[in-house]
């Protein structure tokens, strides 16, 4: 009994040393425990993401594939590329060209309605010219009435112009634009967008009319590529 607490205390500085050996090393492996467990939890949240990055991808094709089902024209799928970064021009870059029989002139549309045309072509990519660009015009009719129009670009991706339709003219907001096909480029029947509002100005013999593209402008990763069926037959083989 004597001696005992000589013993404890001669032995304490190597039990705390111990202990705190034990100590640290359980630490260093929680830490490495956390960082691989933290490393694993990106991972799996980055496939996660990737899942339904390909979910969302999927969907789009679906329906772009849905959309071309109740057409009779030929049609094509395409990727964007790049956009063009100028605001002034509305255009985009895909990646078919005329090895795939694309042509200047072409009709590109999306899963909602018309999207523009193409306005240069090189063996494997194409630029497209958007319908919101102000250099863009589209023979339209009211689906509704049948009244035609002209919808041009103003340079807003949200927003065209009917021109040439008279103040007497049957239009209300929410009628549905679609190409009439007189343009002898866009088939007809397509949807070109929805009038948003109808104005007249005292003096002036043309309604003033808006109308928001059906096309997703900005937001699109795919594009259909369509051949009208007076145009599908004249396209030439593959090399």
């Amino acid at each position: 009994m004597v001696v005992y607490p000589l013993q404890y205390a001669a032995s304490l500085p190597v039990q705390m040393v111990d202990g705190t050996a034990r100590i640290l090393a359980t630490h260093r492996s929680l830490l490495t425990e956390n960082e691989h467990l933290r490393a694993e939890n990106l991972l799996l949240q980055a496939k996660a993401l990737r899942m339904e990055s390909l979910a969302r991808e999927n969907e789009r094709l679906r329906q772009l594939l849905d959309s071309s089902a109740a057409r009779t024209d030929e049609i094509a799928v395409a990727d964007i590329l790049t956009v063009d970064s100028n605001p002034a021009q509305h255009q985009l870059v895909i990646d078919k060209g005329s090895r795939n029989h694309i042509y200047v002139g072409q009709p590109i549309a999306d899963a909602r309605g018309v999207l523009g045309q193409v306005v240069q072509v090189t063996p494997y990519t194409s630029t497209v010219l958007l319908v919101s660009d102000e250099r863009h015009a589209i023979a339209v009719e009211l689906n509704r009435t049948g009244l035609r129009a002209v919808a041009v670009g103003t340079g807003q991706a949200e927003q065209l112009l009917l021109s040439f339709v008279p103040t007497n003219a049957d239009v209300k907001v929410g009628d549905l634009v679609v190409s009439s096909g007189l343009d002898k480029r866009f088939p007809a029947g397509y949807p070109v967008g929805e009038v948003t509002e109808v104005s007249t100005e005292p003096g002036d013999p043309f309604a003033h009319i808006k109308v928001k593209p059906s096309a997703q402008i900005g937001h699109s990763r795919e594009v259909l590529l369509v051949w009208p069926q007076r145009r599908a037959t004249e396209a030439p083989d593959t090399p």
